[in-house]
């Protein structure tokens, strides 16, 4: 039985720099695959709703956006209602960037590959937010992220990640065991969640960034939804 009282620091295979773009691909569709079953995307939506202002347009940007997934799905969820949306996504992989503007091409979006903290705005987007991403990260480094998402929105931002939680850890191993195709998802899921973080580690996290105004709530399956409204 794993000890998960602790967050890992193990690194996922994903980090790293040589991956072959056929990994990369299986690997972004089945993400896509879970944050649909799972109800990642829901979480992410759902969010997205608390920030819509009156007159219905919108401009939100991704950081970590891997292939592109959490944002086609708001996307879907814009034009169904009707609001007005830009999209920025930026990751610093070519190859996630590549998957992205190959599988979303019709998508409005600007696709950037850059460290996000090397990204300057001409005009600051009125959402940033990460699905998935903060985890891969030291809590000294979030600190910095959570200080950049606050410095760089209009209305605020968000952060949509795992809870480090003991039957999270086997559902997922047991799941991507039976059902995934890709290496990275079989090694990465579990190793995630070992990764993720307790609701009093995100609140340690919120403060030394100097981060008010924010709420925590958690998530099925197994998330914290972090926002921050910008006063």
């Amino acid at each position: 039985m794993i000890n998960l009282s602790k967050r890992s620091y193990k690194k996922e295979l994903l980090d790293a720099d040589d991956i072959p773009f056929e990994a990369i691909r299986q690997n972004m569709n089945e993400l896509n695959t879970i944050n649909s079953w799972l109800g990642g995307h829901a979480i992410t939506i759902n969010a997205v709703k608390k920030f819509i202002p009156a007159g219905k347009t919108i401009s939100i940007c991704e950081i970590g956006c891997g292939g592109g997934d959490n944002l086609y799905a708001v996307e879907k969820w814009c034009k169904k209602n009707n609001i007005t949306a830009s999209f920025t996504g930026i990751d610093i992989k070519q190859s996630c960037i590549d998957f992205a503007k190959n599988k979303y091409a019709a998508m409005n979006a600007n696709w950037i590959t850059s460290d996000y903290e090397k990204v300057n705005f001409e005009t600051k987007p009125d959402i940033i937010f990460s699905s998935l991403f903060c985890h891969h990260f030291l809590e000294t480094e979030l600190v910095n992220m959570a200080q950049w998402m606050k410095k760089n929105c209009c209305k605020g931002f968000f952060i949509n990640d795992l809870e480090r939680n003991i039957i999270a850890y086997y559902a997922i191993k047991f799941l991507t065991r039976l059902f995934s195709k890709s290496y990275l998802v079989k090694h990465d899921a579990p190793l995630s969640v070992a990764r993720g973080f307790k609701k009093k580690e995100w609140h340690i996290i919120l403060s030394q960034a100097n981060v008010t105004s924010y709420i925590i709530q958690w998530k099925w399956a197994f998330r914290h939804l972090v926002m921050y409204h910008a006063k």
